[in-house]
């Protein structure tokens, strides 16, 4: 495995620097994006716990994993490289997401039935 070696004593290139920065905000929309499924999910995530007393208990869970995992992935990223480890994310993140899709409650089987995505939120109890 041959990686190129750059020469930092060059400026980068504007084509390098807009991939760059591409990459970081694909991560930061992932992250974004992450924060809002949960935010939309807690109310199921409550409900499948039979009750609202067990709501903290679900924001502190999620939290304390998040808290738990991003020194690992420090570690890691240090034996393997940033870039390989932030690729990983961005995949194992696709991959999860797309998964998931297909077994969603919002998703609708049949196009003649209209997804509950479709129906205003203060008929979706």
């Amino acid at each position: 495995m041959s990686e190129k070696v750059h020469d930092h004593s060059q400026p980068l290139t504007h084509r390098q620097i807009l991939v760059i920065l591409s990459g970081l905000m694909t991560g930061l929309l992932l992250a974004a994006l992450d924060q809002t499924i949960v935010s939309t999910a807690l109310k199921r995530i409550v409900e499948d716990f039979n009750g609202l007393e067990h709501y903290s208990w679900v924001v502190t869970a999620y939290l304390l994993t998040s808290t738990a995992v991003t020194p690992l992935y420090g570690k890691i990223s240090d034996i393997y490289g940033r870039r390989h480890v932030f690729q990983f994310a961005i995949v194992v993140f696709i991959l999860g997401s797309a998964m998931q899709a297909p077994r969603s409650r919002w998703a609708s089987s049949s196009p003649s039935v209209p997804s509950r995505a479709s129906v205003p939120a203060a008929s979706c109890r």
